[in-house]
């Protein structure tokens, strides 16, 4: 195939399954790169989404949701094994904590298509950029897919899943310098580098690899850091429903 492909993100597609204090358990497609996929596709971007999901009912369900809002799936990207899952149990505060049964590993015939011809722009992150043996697999496309597109990363750390933050460091700082936008939360940095200043990792990255680093702070806003300076963002007002990644802006009434 030649010629220039839509947008691509490269990452975990999966089932949300969210459990409150004292209410049902309510599954929802979810998966941090599946969103930003779903995001683009409801935005009437074209945008493809190479990922793993299995052929099984909550992986129609995952399909389903995406397909239905523009979202192409990577040619291999439906699979023989069960999709994975994260459960969320909402505190009182409708705050998060997670118990995952995943697996991650792109597909073969997911990595060729990834050699189909270049995307305009590439987004990874979370999971997908994180666990093994599919973690390495990015990686390498990401090198692959540099010279020919612009590249935008989110960590969204999972430590429930990972290696201590010291031993993480690697391979967050070979995305950060692969990457022209990087966007990471206080939380991901407090965890990154405990004994740092969030706002020092988020100029010191700006000063030596991506044009634009943004900086969530929850209810506090955000700050966008690039090469020579930075720039305050104030919070909009929302209600919150949990805090379950962006997925909860995409899910039905």
């Amino acid at each position: 195939m030649t010629g220039r492909l839509p947008p691509l993100v490269i990452g975990e597609a999966l089932v949300d399954i969210i459990a409150g204090p004292d209410g049902p358990r309510r599954s929802h497609p979810g998966g941090s790169p599946a969103n930003v996929a779903l995001g683009l596709g409801r935005l009437g971007h074209p945008v493809r989404l190479a990922t793993r999901v299995g052929n099984d009912p909550h992986g129609r369900l995952v399909r389903e949701h995406l397909e239905g809002s523009g979202v192409e799936l990577a040619p291999g990207s439906v699979v023989g094994i069960a999709t994975s899952t994260a459960t969320a149990v909402l505190d009182d505060t409708s705050a998060a904590n997670y118990a995952f049964d995943l697996t991650w590993a792109l597909p073969a015939a997911v990595e060729e298509s990834l050699r189909d011809g270049p995307p305009a722009h590439v987004h990874t992150g979370s999971i997908a950029t994180a666990l093994a043996p599919g973690a390495d697999q990015v990686l390498s496309a990401l090198h692959g897919l540099r010279a020919s597109a612009t590249v935008s990363y989110d960590p969204n750390l999972r430590p429930a899943l990972l290696r201590s933050g010291e031993r993480e460091r690697e391979r967050v700082e070979q995305l950060v310098a692969l990457s022209d936008v990087v966007k990471a939360s206080e939380e991901d940095l407090a965890w990154l580098h405990p004994d740092v200043d969030p706002d020092r990792t988020a100029a010191r990255w700006a000063r030596n690899g991506p044009a634009l680093v943004v900086l969530t702070l929850g209810a506090d806003g955000a700050r966008a850091w690039w090469r020579h300076g930075c720039q305050d963002i104030a919070p909009l007002p929302v209600r919150v429903t949990d805090t379950v990644g962006a997925g909860d802006a995409s899910w039905p009434d």
